[in-house]
């Protein structure tokens, strides 16, 4: 049997501090623990030739521990030969990691002494019997600790409460009151205003209310993303809006008051709705639509780029803007690389002349969309939300095994088809028609003007296809030489 490391003036010692959960960010938990350790060395002479560190990491979690790891490798290598820890329960919480440090330390003579429970000797099975049962003591007040607080949040979520983190970019506006907060950098203690979760921000609302009524008459989130940039919005953190942020934002159930517990809608929240959850559920539905139209690669300059179709021959490929009749003369190509090509600028800006004259007669209203007939909104959120109940009650069984996985599967399966049906209707109703803002216009060109390259396209993608023919060789009879007849127009809607 192994003797028990003894105090000696020549003793090497290691610390380890870990604190699972540190929300302030200032590593004080961590600093506590080393100030005993240190104090625990001193009054037994031991010297202190490494202290590891892993803050803000928990050993239940099965998280790497980089220090931890580290200091393992170096007790191989004969480092030291006494482990300094707070508690065990500082040292590890899983059962597999105990016996690999039960191992190591039998195998290099290591003890491990702490400042609340004493000294472990791991040397014995008398010892290694009070690790374990410490190990497994530790192990349930973690798994009992995490079961009370995602009950604690379940209670929030279910009762429509705000369950903290990070503020959501939308609410909390300051009530006028400080709270005391540790900044992250410098350790150090400072006030800052104590917000209202319940109350929206009015910028940031605005913001959310534009987004979803662009995204509903035909706009995109990479020009969203550029206007959050121009108007200098930025997230809660204080971050640029990137793409994956603001769809991200687009489709939160916050945005419409729906309370969401572990993804899953559980009722309605205590907080002001920002969006109705018709347009809500829209914005939904357009953004998850496998068919919706995205321009790969960066984002398009012109009109017509992969909008307007070849019609050289029979080809029905679409074209896009090259420099190959030089940077003065950008022109419309075909994909596949056949020859010929078309005057960008002169091209776009005779459709755009071309749509904004069929948009001034008098018989335009005729091409605007008429509202979907038949669809009862109120009916459809009520049979929606029946839906969801469902499907959470299917959980609940299938959770406590009240149900097989065959049926639970086909339930959830049926369910989801069922919910998808109702949110495209409840999409039908909520979506604008791109056209609205310009038929009955005072100033069709100057409301035409005014749009986003984005808008301009999904007007051109919902009224009408154009077709870049084969131009006439020579001049034409206006006395210039672009072929203006080559361009087709196939009106989608009313008549040409």
């Amino acid at each position: 049997m192994k003797k028990t490391q003894t105090a000696d003036a020549q003793t090497r010692a290691v610390i380890y501090c870990r604190i699972s959960q540190d929300r302030t960010g200032a590593g004080l938990g961590v600093d506590r623990q080393r100030e005993d350790c240190e104090a625990l060395a001193e009054r037994n002479g031991w010297q202190v030739v490494e202290t590891y560190v892993d803050n803000d990491v928990s050993a239940f979690s099965g998280k790497l521990r980089k220090d931890y790891r580290r200091m393992l490798a170096d007790l191989d290598e004969g480092r030291a030969t006494v482990v300094i820890v707070w508690h065990t329960d500082r040292l590890t919480r899983s059962i597999v990691e105990l016996e690999e440090y039960i191992e190591l330390s039998d195998r290099r003579g290591i003890a491990t002494h702490t400042v609340q429970a004493g000294t472990i000797d791991l040397a014995t099975p008398s010892g290694r019997m009070t690790a374990r049962i410490l190990g497994a003591v530790a192990r349930q007040e973690s798994e009992h600790k995490g079961h009370r607080v995602a009950r604690a949040r379940q209670q929030k979520a279910m009762a429509g409460e705000w369950s903290g983190g990070i503020r959501p970019f939308g609410w909390g506006v300051p009530t006028g009151e400080l709270r005391k907060k540790v900044d992250r950098k410098t350790g150090d203690e400072v006030e800052v205003p104590e917000l209202d979760m319940s109350r929206a921000v009015p910028e940031e609302a605005e913001a959310l209310r534009y987004w979803t009524d662009e995204i509903l008459r035909g706009g995109s989130i990479r020009s969203l993303v550029q206007w959050s940039a121009d108007k200098g919005l930025t997230t809660a953190r204080g971050n640029a809006i990137t793409h994956t942020d603001l769809r991200d934002m687009l489709m939160r159930p916050r945005n419409a008051g729906i309370a969401v517990y572990r993804g899953e809608e559980v009722g309605t929240g205590q907080w002001e709705q920002i969006v109705d959850e018709t347009r809500f559920r829209a914005v939904c539905a357009v953004l998850k639509d496998p068919s919706r139209t995205t321009t790969p690669g960066a984002a398009p300059k012109w009109l017509g780029s992969l909008l307007y179709r070849c019609g050289r021959g029979d080809c029905p490929e679409f074209v896009y803007v090259t420099q190959s009749g030089g940077r003065r003369y950008p022109s419309y190509r075909c994909q596949t690389g056949h020859g010929g090509g078309r005057r960008a600028e002169t091209t776009d800006q005779h459709v755009e002349d071309t749509i904004v004259e069929r948009l001034e007669r008098p018989d335009a209203h005729d091409l605007l969309e008429h509202a979907p007939e038949g669809i009862d909104v109120s009916a459809l959120q009520i049979e929606g939300e029946q839906i969801r109940q469902r499907m959470r009650d299917l959980g609940g069984l299938f959770g406590a095994g009240q149900l097989e996985l065959v049926p639970f599967t086909e339930g959830m399966d049926t369910a989801r088809a069922q919910l998808a049906g109702v949110t495209q209707q409840l999409a039908r109703a909520a979506k604008v028609d791109p056209l609205v803002s310009l038929v009955g216009a005072a100033d069709v060109r100057a409301a035409w003007k005014a749009l986003s390259l984005d808008r301009k396209r999904a007007v051109l993608r919902s009224l009408v296809d154009v077709t870049l023919k084969t131009p006439r060789p020579g001049r034409m009879p206006d006395g210039g030489y672009f072929d203006y007849d080559a361009i087709v127009f196939g009106w989608k809607r009313g008549n040409s």
